[in-house]
């Protein structure tokens, strides 16, 4: 036999072998040049390719999702504090001076005391 007719009756069992699921579909990434060389870095220190790393990190990977704003109630109880705060300031300021306070303004500030009172206990039970 010659070694021609030895090929043909040897049957082939080489190469890769075939995949079950394909993987055909491309998904296109924009990114600055700065962001590729972080994502190659990343991949590269987990030993695989970027591919495989973006493939991973989307389907596994959790993202940091943007906060919702806060209430319309929070922001209100915020002002109002702000508000609160600046009229404390001036009271300081008075206080801190020659002037010393009068009735009004020690009335002023039970109320504004209050006030920050009924402010602390909104927000503790906006939190419950």
């Amino acid at each position: 036999m010659t070694m021609e007719k030895k090929r043909t009756f040897i049957k082939n069992k080489g190469g890769r072998p075939k995949k079950g699921i394909k993987k055909s579909c491309k998904v296109s990434v924009r990114c600055s040049i700065i962001e590729r060389k972080a994502i190659q870095a990343n991949a590269k220190t987990g030993g695989i390719s970027v591919s495989e790393f973006l493939l991973q990190l989307g389907l596994n990977g959790k993202i940091d999702r943007v906060e919702k704003p806060l209430p319309k109630e929070i922001l209100q109880l915020i002002g109002a504090l702000n508000h609160i705060g600046g009229n404390l300031n001036q009271i300081a300021k008075k206080r801190n001076g020659i002037e010393p306070l009068n009735a009004f303004d020690r009335a002023e500030l039970k109320a504004l005391s209050d006030e920050i009172k009924r402010l602390v206990k909104m927000i503790e039970n906006y939190f419950k």
